[in-house]
């Protein structure tokens, strides 16, 4: 009851919700870089919200699956086929023992999460099956999938059910230049980095996007403090790093912003050259869109 990774994609990661209770030990959390489309993926085959799931990157792989299973990928719109047919993103579909889910091509976001029925049962590291790349902690030998590989599958339902219908995405497509929500850091860059406009640079990966753009003035010498996914960094040099899945525990730098949970899919999927800015929101706010993002999960109740 495996996965044969027969291509792997640009960087295609096993991921569930991360790692936490280990970042007072300087231990990453990982996971997830758009949570709704993770979590959306796991609903629509009838896993729990937070099993191991397939993050795939721009490139997404070909898979061959050893019994037959309930697939659903949901977040960045990819050309999808299982053994040369083709089947829908966002809703879930039979995919039988010997058949072959590809990807094609993409057509907006950045990153897609492929779930099936059973979740992707790799070992637990922590408590989690999620990747740390840079720590190599966690996922299929604490790295992308490579071709050959094998992975797991959890124990699902010898039936095969019936398809969910579609779902809709709340922040997918993507605008044309994305505005974040953030609340104010504790190190504010001032006015200045309210009206920015950035472009997420080439040198991006999980760990943080680098943000191009004007330099901003973070004069002064910071204590290392805790950051969090969304963090906003501003360098002594000016430049902004936005903090993702992949972040440390602590910096060293300003903290101008901290961008809203129910925004983080949003910057989760940009890609290198996608334009954003960022838009002040007060916790309230953040509060109820975060409850609003949730509300248009697969079966949440109204």
């Amino acid at each position: 009851m495996a996965i044969h990774v027969i291509r792997p994609g640009m960087l295609t990661t096993v991921q569930d919700l991360g790692r936490h209770g280990f970042q007072h030990l300087g231990v990453p959390v990982a996971g997830p870089m758009d949570w709704w489309s993770h979590e959306a993926a796991n609903l629509l085959v009838g896993n729990d919200a937070g099993a191991a799931v397939l993050e795939v990157t721009l490139i997404g792989p070909e898979l061959e699956l050893t019994r037959s299973a309930i697939a659903a990928v949901v977040g960045a719109d990819f050309d999808l086929s299982v053994s040369g047919r083709p089947v829908p993103m966002n809703q879930a579909f039979p995919v039988e023992a010997g058949e072959r889910l590809a990807f094609g091509a993409r057509r907006s976001g950045a990153r897609a999460y492929v779930a099936f029925n059973g979740g992707v049962a790799v070992p637990p590291v922590m408590g989690s099956r999620a990747t740390h790349v840079r720590g190599a902690l966690g996922g299929h030998e604490g790295r992308a999938l490579r071709r050959g590989d094998v992975l797991p599958l959890g124990e699902a339902p010898a039936a095969v059910a019936t398809p969910t219908p579609p779902i809709r995405s709340p922040h997918l497509p993507l605008p044309a230049r994305a505005t974040l929500r953030a609340i104010e850091g504790p190190e504010s860059a001032g006015d200045a980095f309210w009206h920015a406009a950035f472009t997420v640079s080439p040198h991006s990966d999980r760990m943080g996007y680098r943000l191009d753009g004007a330099a901003l003035d973070a004069a002064g010498d910071h204590v290392s403090s805790a950051v969090a996914m969304g963090t906003v960094q501003v360098t002594p040099s000016g430049l902004c790093v936005l903090l993702m899945a992949d972040r440390a525990t602590s910096g060293g730098y300003a903290r101008a912003a901290t961008v809203i949970t129910a925004d983080l899919p949003i910057a989760g999927q940009l890609a290198p050259g996608d334009a954003l800015r960022f838009g002040r929101a007060t916790p309230a706010e953040a509060r109820a869109a975060s409850a609003a993002m949730r509300a248009a999960l697969p079966g949440a109740r109204a």
